[in-house]
């Protein structure tokens, strides 16, 4: 069986570009078992080592294919003879001697390109198998997706993979994501990707094949009470609170509706200004006559980067719900409160802030910076502190790096607010982008902006957190605001 093969590559190897063609399939064939081999028992992770066992050797396999029977192109123009003068002079007789089931050299080719087949089936399938693993997507191309595949590690959705969102279900939508695969790579190969990376909402798949497979709007019910503190500036780092009941409920289930309602048997559809989506030129709510109600913008302009019409969907709020880069404030709030950052150390807020937003050259200088900032801050003020508290202090500046190092990525110039999260205003417009005064009927009606259209306000920057639900006292300058608050949120109860 290898000398028949042996001869066989000897025949067909006529010139340099047929022992090229013949060096290339056979090379990347061993070479792809053999790295095959070592990723299957696990020796291998790396993404650059599957980037070649399942792109670059395919491609090299094709293209020694396709080489060998240029060479024997090229070989016929050269001498001019026919294609059977130059078989009986590469190959013996008795392989071409005609048999009741074909001549051996044909048997062979038969055979091989059997084998051919099987090997590139094999290496598609462990293509896309591979090319669909989130390992791939985040590390394929280190530099350049780095951030989002940090923030994806540490997100709500950690544990789904980046195709269940990017890419979705079905033929068109496989084919439609390698296409654009092979363009982000030529864009990765020729550095000529976009710094930060845009995130157009019309290259997502629709929020219905992918949001709503685990969350569907029917299945939303009811008001989901969140409490979020706002630590000062001061010494004792005081805690504020904020306590919001968020509707959620669509409407079905007693409650009033709230945030769901715009997309749970009802449709809104708008224009934006450009692809970031901050600013409507107009807003379409659908009627229970299937006609429109249109809301103008008095005083948004036309541009050339004009978006398309857009049906609302999931992704026009929770436009950040895996990919979540925080806002320093909030980061540091949030950590204070899981006690990776002890409040007992005296103005830590100010100081974690001051060091987070200060500019850097990079992220070394940054990480180093932030070292020195605390430290040096609590050494020369609070020398006591520094002494007995040692350990939480390094335990601060720890927390605070990494927040800095998940949030700011100095290469893709991803800076505090480059992208802003659209659920709530708190950081940016998110709900008053159309809940505006500016947006206006022919008639001059606007949307409703009230403040507990989609949440009821418990406490807003309050000692307690649930400062309004709470007796008032007849002497309280906010008294009257207090008890329409808390009139407002029994009403909205069923």
């Amino acid at each position: 069986m290898w000398k028949k093969y042996k001869n066989f590559l000897r025949g067909v190897s006529v010139n340099w570009i047929g022992k090229l063609g013949v060096i290339l399939v056979t090379g990347t064939v061993i070479s792809f078992f053999v790295f095959e081999t070592a990723h299957t028992a696990g020796l291998i992770r790396n993404a650059y080592f599957g980037l070649i066992t399942y792109l670059a050797f395919p491609v090299l396999f094709i293209i020694g294919l396709i080489l060998i029977p240029l060479s024997w192109s090229k070989l016929k123009k050269d001498t001019g003879k026919s294609t059977s003068e130059l078989m009986s002079n590469q190959f013996q007789q008795e392989e071409l001697a005609p048999k009741q089931i074909g001549a051996r050299l044909f048997r062979t080719i038969a055979i091989l390109t059997i084998v051919n087949v099987i090997i590139l089936a094999v290496a598609t399938l462990r293509m896309l198998h591979f090319m669909d693993q989130s390992e791939f997507c985040g590390t394929a191309c280190h530099t350049v997706m780095n951030p989002e595949w940090v923030t994806h590690q540490r997100s709500p959705h950690a544990r789904a993979p980046c195709v269940e969102c990017h890419v979705g279900e079905g033929l068109d939508a496989l084919i439609a994501s390698k296409l654009n695969g092979i363009r982000q790579m030529v864009l990765a190969a020729t550095n000529t990707y976009n710094q930060p990376i845009p995130t157009p909402v019309h290259t997502l798949r629709p929020a219905r094949e992918t949001c709503e497979h685990c969350h569907w709007p029917e299945k939303f019910y009811g008001q989901e009470q969140n409490t979020y503190i706002n630590y000062q500036s001061d010494s004792l780092n005081t805690p504020f609170y904020t306590t919001l009941s968020v509707k959620i409920d669509p409407g079905h289930a007693g409650y009033a509706a709230g945030a769901h309602w715009h997309v749970m048997g009802n449709q809104v559809r708008y224009i934006s200004v450009d692809g970031e989506r901050r600013q409507m030129l107009e807003v379409r709510v659908k009627q229970p006559d299937a006609s429109f109600k249109v809301y103008y913008n008095e005083r948004a302009i036309a541009t050339e980067s004009e978006e398309e019409e857009r049906v609302m969907d999931c992704i026009d709020c929770h436009n950040r719900a895996t990919h979540i880069y925080k806002d320093p404030e909030r980061a540091v709030d949030e950590a204070i409160r899981a006690g990776k950052i002890d409040r007992d150390l005296p103005f830590i807020k100010r100081e974690a802030l001051a060091a987070l937003v200060g500019s850097y050259a990079d992220k070394p200088a940054a990480l180093q910076s932030i070292e020195y900032h605390i430290s040096g801050f609590y050494s020369r003020q609070y020398p006591i502190v520094f002494r007995a508290l040692s350990a939480e202090i390094a335990e601060a500046v720890q927390t605070l790096q990494d927040i800095y190092a998940v949030n700011r990525h100095h290469y893709m110039r991803i800076k505090w607010g480059t992208y802003p999260s659209h659920v709530g205003h708190d950081r940016d417009l998110g709900c008053f982008r159309c809940h505006t005064q500016t947006l206006k009927t022919e008639a001059g009606q606007t949307m409703n902006h009230d403040c507990t259209l989609c949440h009821s306000i418990l406490a807003m920057d309050s000692p307690s957190p649930l400062e309004y639900v709470r007796p008032t006292q007849d002497d309280a300058r906010d008294e009257p605001m207090q008890e329409y608050l808390r009139d407002e949120y029994l009403k909205s109860q069923p």
